[in-house]
């Protein structure tokens, strides 16, 4: 990233969701293994119950991205707290004993 960092975000050059998994993760396994799962039971399926399956897998990944933003938002802020408390803050629970 060059120039800084609020350019950047404006700019589209920042993007948290821009990732992949690695190869061997868990994550790349679970991802592999759901994607397997819903090919498979989406080829069993037929009329109403395939369109009902499909309904329910777009709606968990609709819910799914919703609880995603609202994790991001948490952790960016609870990041802006620790920030702030790290500069704006010399409270500590005990006293130094250099300083007279």
């Amino acid at each position: 990233m060059k120039g800084n960092i609020i350019e950047e975000l404006y700019y589209g050059n920042i993007d948290p969701q821009d990732r992949g998994y690695h190869p061997k993760s868990p994550a790349k396994k679970a991802s592999d293994s759901l994607n397997d799962l819903e090919e498979k039971l989406t080829e069993q399926l037929a009329g109403e119950n395939k369109a009902l399956f499909l309904r329910f897998c777009n709606a968990y990944a609709e819910f799914m991205g919703e609880s995603e933003l609202d994790t991001f938002i948490t952790g960016f802020r609870l990041g802006a707290r620790f920030m702030l408390d790290t500069f704006l803050s010399d409270d500590a629970p005990l006293e130094s004993l250099l300083e007279e």
